[in-house]
This record gives C-alpha cells, structure tokens and sequence, in this order.
C-alpha cells in the first residue's frame, strides 16, 4: 500500500523535471550561433527579421524559467538587430531593459561586457536622434567600467563620431588619435578600418591632408574582410567626400555602390540613407529644398515618438535609490539596536562575573582563614598543649621542685607568646624600612650575624600595604626557621628593584638539608603567589639555605 501511495506523485514530479529541463534546453548551441551570426553578421537580407524574431521569443521564455542571463543577452542583441533595421524607437527600450535587467541581478560586477555592449547601444541611438549631449555622457559611463584596450578603443571611436556630427572636428580628432594609440597595441584589421574610416571624413571636413588616404584604406580593408555594413559606409563617405569637391563623376559613382551595397542588406533604414545621397547631390533647388523639409520633420517626429526609455530607467533608479536609502535607514537603526543590546548584554555579563568573582574571592579568603586557623590550632596543640601535658604529669609524679616547673611555665609561655605575635594584625609603621630592619636585626645575638644590604634602595612608600605586609611575615617566617632549624652564623638579605617589582635574595650559612614542604615554608609560597609573586628555595647539606623571592 506504500508503495501505490507514492508512486504518481513520483511520476508527476519527473514528468514535470523532465519538462522544464526539455523547456531550458529548446535551442541548441547551433541554434543559437546561428541567430546570433544573423543579427551581427548578416548574410542574406532575411537575416535580421529572422534573428529578430527569434531573439524576441527566446527572450520572453527566458523571463518566464527565470533566466536573467539569457534575457539580457537576448534584449541586447535584439537593441542591435532593431537598430540596424532603423527601429531605433524599440532598441533604445531593449536596451534599456536589459540595464534594467543587469541593475535588479545579483552578479552585476560580473556583467561589465553586457554593460558595455549595451551603453555603446543606447550611445548609438542618441546619437541617430541628434542628442549629443546625452550620447557623449552615455559612452563615458562606458569608459568608466571597460576593462579591455579593444572596449576603450571602440568607445572612442564613437565619441569621435558623436563629435563630428556636431561638427566639432578638432575634439573628434583628439579622440580618434587617442584610439590610435590605443589600437598600436591591439592590431584589429577591422577596427583599424573604423578609426581610418572616421578620420579621413574628419580631415576632409577641415581639409586636412590625408583624408583620401585614410578613406581609401578603410574601404580596402572591408574589402578584403567582406563586411557589407562597412563597405556601405566607405562608399557612402567617399561619395559625399568627391561630392563637396565638385567631382560630381566620381560622387555618383561611389552614391551607386552605396545604394547596391545597402540593397543587399536589405535594410529599410540603409537603403533611405542610400537614397539620401542622390537627393543631396541633386542640384534642382526645389528637390534640396524638399529634402530639408523632409528630414526636419522626420527629426521632429522620431523626437516626438522616442519616448526616451532611458530617461524613465534614470526615474525608476531615482526610486530604486529613495527605496534603497530607506532601507540603508532601517538597517542603521536595527545595527543601533543591536549595538545598544550587546552593550547592555555585555555591562550585565560583566557585573554578574565581578559578583562572581567577588563572591569567589570572599570564598578563598574564608578558605585562607579556615588554613591559618587550622595551622595555628595544630602549632598550639604541639607547642604548647604537648608541654601543658609534660608539666602536669610532672606535678602528678612530683619529682621536679617548683623552679624547675616555673621555668617550664615560662617556657610554654614564650611560645604562646611567640605563637600570637606571628599571627596578630600588624601595624605598620610610617618608616617602613626602619620596621624592617628592626625585624631582621631582632634576630641578632653572640651566635648569629644578620647582614642587610640595598635595604634603603626599595622605594618602600610607593609599596602598597598589602604588599609590606606580605613581606614582612614572608621574612619573619624565613628568619624564625632560620632560628629555630639552620644553626647559621651569618644571614645575608639582599633588596633590589626591577622596573614595578622587588627583589629579595635571603642566603645563611647553616646546616641545610633536603627541602620538605612543611607548613612554614608552604604558608610562605601561598602568601607570596597571592600576589602573583615567586619564591624559590634552594638548600643542600652543609651547604646553607637559599631564597629568592619576586614580588
């Protein structure tokens, strides 16, 4: 029963995968080469209608499987092919619309040729509708993103051309000598032909020397590469060239040629213009006359028609912008928010971590205190409550007379005595150094010679109490053990400084031995590792005992 449940929604799902897939994959690369050879090389004059039409197709089912990429390369091809049809109307919006397309997709910086293409495209067009100023602005958006010499090199070949039908020549020659430069590193036979092409008619226009030259090379060129669309222009250029020099022959001639070649591409917009050059050459006034009316008055329409898709793109960006900035608002203000929540997340963690680690310090301070009781408890009970003992079993046995208990006593009381000065609060003193040294020297007797040396070099008022404190129990502990253990005669303490810490070298002559981790030496270490501190000890036998401490 499973597997009946489950298997038509299978077969309708790889029957519609099967489908979509067949739909992607419609045109072969054949296909596409061919229609794409149709509008950029035309062969026959059904060549463009059909890559038209194709193209216009193709492109309306790229936008319905969602495929950016091919839409945009579909409309720009269709800008190219309607353009060469004289449909600069309906190009200017394919154009348009495949920028369109470019700005709305994610991988914009990876479009940069399609981009050109298509600004060259729209340049085209302003400059067929006799808007300069637009055309010029539009080539310079695409000098600014080409990133090849050949993109640099045709982009300035058409603002030499837009320059020379406004009959600025001598800017249209800075440009075209700026291309020339250009074209030495990138020899292209038909580009070559291009800059050749539009210098002899800027030369002839100010009747400078060479002009003939470069018109006839130009033509010699697409000759010999059989471009149709360029040998149209050659002929066109040469006739219009002998015709401003009164060599009306040779004007005719190369008009006829013009008007063969435009036939053959079998464009309506070619052919016009074609004609065109038997009307201006005509010398009936009446026919010049008519010809200028007409031509300002197709100006006028084409203007009056183009509804300048571009200009619209330009408010629709304005929008896209305002909307964008809106955004960018929002973001900026949810990035505060965020900002002021980790703050206030950050001063709270903070907080209940120094709680924390206040509580945890209290803790190791309670801990310390437990220590210290614990080891004045067992100092007491083996010092002090042992001898209790010994001097009441004597007074049970009575068989010591009464000075010798007294001096037991005294004894037993010199040690609690001692006991309770090494664990009592400490005052410190104003002259610290001079407590120091009261310290070390109360040491002193006819068996021992204690020896300070730097002892005034310590900075001891910039020393924090704490710190004094520490010190003087850690040597207080040194010099009892000392006392009691080493049987030395002579003690050296050395002080010195390092930059923020203090250095104390301790060193006696006695009898040294094997180092044992018993409680004075331990409670010595951990007061001076509270204080991020070191001290080591160094001791063998009959060689004295060592200390060096770093505080």
């Amino acid at each position: 029963m499973e597997k009946r449940r489950f298997s038509l929604p299978i077969f309708c799902l790889l029957f519609i995968l099967a489908f979509s897939v067949s739909g992607q994959a419609q045109h072969s690369p054949d296909t596409l080469n061919k229609y794409y050879d149709a509008i950029v090389n035309p062969k026959t004059p059904e060549d463009i209608p059909l890559g038209i039409k194709f193209y216009a197709a193709k492109t309306e089912n790229d936008r319905k499987l969602g495929d950016t990429l091919s839409a945009i390369r579909g409309l720009r091809l269709l800008a190219i092919g309607q353009f060469t049809l004289g449909e600069t109307y309906d190009s200017e919006n394919s154009a348009v619309d495949a920028i369109r397309l470019i700005d709305l997709s994610k991988g914009k910086d990876t479009l940069i040729g399609a981009q050109l293409g298509l600004y060259n495209q729209l340049g085209r067009i302003y400059r067929e509708n006799d808007n300069f100023e637009k055309a010029l602005e539009t080539y310079n958006n695409a000098l600014k993103i080409s990133k090849t010499l050949k993109d640099s090199v045709v982009i300035l070949n058409n603002k030499a051309n837009v320059y020379k039908d406004a009959q600025l020549y001598e800017k249209s020659l800075v440009e075209l000598d700026l291309a020339f430069e250009k074209v030495k590193k990138y020899p292209d036979p038909m580009m070559l032909a291009f800059l050749l092409d539009n210098r002899g008619i800027v030369r002839a226009k100010i009747n400078s020397l060479g002009a003939l030259e470069d018109l006839n090379t130009a033509l010699k060129i697409r000759k010999e590469q059989n471009i149709l669309k360029g040998m149209y222009s050659s002929y066109k250029n040469l006739s219009q060239y002998y015709f401003e020099r009164n060599n009306r022959e040779k004007a005719f001639h190369y008009a006829d040629t013009a008007y063969s070649t435009a036939k053959k591409l079998n464009s309506t917009a070619f052919i016009q213009d074609a004609l065109s050059l038997f009307m201006v050459m005509d010398s009936d006034p009446k026919i010049v006359a008519y010809q200028k009316l007409t031509d300002s008055i197709a100006t006028a329409k084409q203007l009056a028609q183009n509804k300048y898709a571009f200009m619209k793109y330009n408010v629709e960006q304005e929008r896209k912008n305002t909307e964008i900035a809106e955004l960018q608002k929002e973001k900026e203000k949810t990035e505060k928010f965020i900002f002021m929540f980790l703050v206030i997340f950050v001063l709270i963690l903070g907080t209940f971590v120094t709680m924390f680690l206040i509580a945890s310090h209290r803790r190791d301070r309670i801990r310390q205190v437990f220590k210290t009781e614990a080891r004045i408890s067992k100092k007491v009970h083996d010092e002090v409550a042992n001898d209790l003992y010994h001097v009441m079993v004597k007074l049970q046995n009575d068989k010591q007379n009464d000075e010798e208990i007294l001096d037991d006593l005294e004894s037993i009381y010199d040690k609690t005595r001692d006991i309770s000065k090494e664990n009592s609060a400490l005052e410190l003193k104003s002259d610290f150094k001079e407590q120091l040294s009261d310290l070390l020297i109360s040491y002193q007797n006819g068996k021992i010679n204690v020896i300070t040396q730097n002892i005034s070099s310590v900075a001891w008022h910039k020393i924090s109490d704490v710190k004094k404190i520490t010190i003087y129990r850690v040597l207080k502990e040194l010099m009892t053990n000392m006392a009691k253990h080493s049987q030395a005669s002579v003690v050296v303490l050395t002080f010195g400084h390092s930059k923020k810490k203090i250095l104390i070298n301790y060193s006696d002559n006695g009898v040294g031995g094997s180092i044992k981790n018993k409680n004075g030496l331990r409670n010595v270490e951990n007061r001076i590792k509270s204080l991020n501190g070191t001290i080591t000890f160094e001791s063998k036998p009959n060689q004295g005992f060592k200390s060096k401490i770093t505080l």
